[in-house]
């Protein structure tokens, strides 16, 4: 009796089926023939493939290898050895490429005979992904001082400090919020060093699982987990340069005491290793949250703090350095017109009193990203960029603000709320009659259109105006 034939035995199959479609492991049975007879969900969902793709065919018919013997199923099949904890990469019928670690064994009948082969499957096709993405790549450094851009008074004191750190190689801490180019400093502090002809690396430690990053900073010993390799991490691939960790307070406590000893020792110890390496790197660390709010709540270590800013660069929001706003729009308008062979000449002043009231809470970046889409919503002929071609979003955004500020002056100026001290009651029906004015007044009085911005039925606006007696 063949494997097809045990698999047909009543109520056999459906029992069989059931339980390999729930497990979250890849399962693939193959006959004497190596036709599949059995491909659970998780398999399919490994290999990117339909079942009905796989079933009753010929794994070369369907996967491609270099050679046919690297199929671990195919060698079970006709060595009858099994394999155990075997990494293996491959590609399925769309070319997409696959990494799994396998434990196949063939599957043998009373009489000892092999009837065909099950492989059991762990996918670390992502795992491997993300290591070449952050080991392997060590990225280009293109920012210099010149490309800092700005002229106010707090912004070129930290671009003066950061060129004074170039001569060290003491560990920098950048402060500074998401979007005010924490990166670009640190990349112009290495080409500005001594370091510059050696490798600058860069890593956002936010981007990866805790049981994922000590192994990309320090590196992997072969056979510390299934499947790891000998392989250096970003330390040692930084060697005589400069490591960038982004998002410092975003690494759980053991890492940053690890991190620690690695700046206090020079040395590092990779995962799974028993040996130290010395290392001959400086370490530039980001955050974005005020550090002594970041010890507060437990997001930074109080030592650690203290070994990475030996030198501390505070940079500016974008809200506090208004001033560089034209010259910062200017050099976005013109890379834009070089990628999409544009000829913009400037900015209205409305979009620019629009800029001056915004907040930024996106900062530069944010900056950057409305002006390259309203580039996008330019017509033919179109010189300026105009309040139109401003994204929705952000126009609401600032009108939203806009209308918060407006509410915070006419509250200031009411005399009944500077000289008295309101109930909760009374201070809310005075913010709401003040916006139901203002409202009204935009939309030229009309109703209808002012119920509609408010998002209410005009009845209920009614009732609102005689309740608060606005005319």
């Amino acid at each position: 009796m063949n494997l097809d034939q045990i698999i047909k035995i009543e109520g056999f199959q459906s029992i069989l089926y059931s339980l390999v479609d729930v497990i979250d492991i890849g399962i693939h049975i193959i006959d004497t023939e190596g036709l599949t007879i059995v491909y659970n969900k998780k398999m399919a969902e490994i290999e990117g493939m339909d079942s009905e793709d796989v079933l009753g065919k010929k794994i070369p018919d369907i996967f491609k290898f270099q050679e046919e013997t690297e199929s671990t199923l195919i060698r079970a099949l006709h060595s009858g050895k099994a394999t155990e904890n075997s990494k293996q990469t491959y590609f399925n019928n769309l070319g997409q490429e696959i990494t799994t670690i396998n434990n196949t064994f063939p599957i043998l009948d009373q009489k000892q005979n092999i009837i065909g082969a099950i492989e059991v499957a762990k996918d670390i096709t992502n795992l491997e992904r993300i290591i070449k993405d952050n080991i392997l790549n060590k990225g280009d450094t293109k920012y210099t001082f010149d490309s800092i851009i700005g002229t106010s008074e707090n912004f070129l004191d930290v671009i003066e400090k950061s060129k004074r750190s170039t001569r060290t190689t003491s560990s920098i801490l950048i402060v500074g919020e998401t979007g005010t180019g924490k990166e670009l400093f640190a990349q112009s502090i290495h080409n500005g060093s001594n370091r510059s002809t050696h490798p600058f690396i860069s890593q956002n430690c936010a981007a990866l699982p805790d049981s994922l990053i000590e192994g990309i900073l320090f590196g992997t010993k072969k056979g510390a987990f299934t499947g790891s390799i000998e392989r250096p991490g970003l330390f040692e691939q930084a060697q005589g340069g400069t490591i960038l960790l982004d998002e410092i307070n975003s690494l759980n406590p053991n890492l940053q005491a690890k991190l620690l000893r690695a700046l206090q020792e020079r040395t590092i110890r990779r995962v799974g290793d028993t040996k130290d390496k010395k290392i001959d790197v400086r370490v530039i660390a980001t955050i974005n949250e005020d550090p002594i709010d970041a010890i507060s709540n437990d997001h930074l270590r109080k030592d650690l703090y203290y070994r990475l800013s030996v030198v501390s660069l505070f940079i500016p929001p974008l809200r506090e350095r208004k001033e560089d706003i034209p010259l910062l729009a200017q050099s976005f308008i013109e890379k834009f017109n070089a990628l999409f062979e544009l000829d913009i000449e400037g900015i209205s002043d409305e979009v620019y009193s629009l800029f001056y009231d915004y907040e930024w809470p996106g900062n530069v970046r944010e900056l950057e990203h409305i002006i390259e889409g309203a580039m996008n919503l330019l017509e033919p002929g179109d010189t300026k960029i105009e309040i139109p071609h401003l994204p929705t979003l952000f126009k609401k955004k600032a009108h939203m603000e806009e209308t918060q500020l407006d509410i915070k002056n006419d509250l200031i100026q009411n005399e009944e709320l500077q000289d008295t001290t309101l109930s909760l009651d009374d201070y809310i029906a005075n913010t709401e009659k003040i916006y139901l004015e203002k409202i009204l007044k935009e939309h030229g009085m009309n109703i209808s259109k002012a119920a509609k911005a408010l998002n209410i039925s005009r009845q209920s606006l009614q009732y609102r105006l005689k309740k608060h007696q606005v005319k």
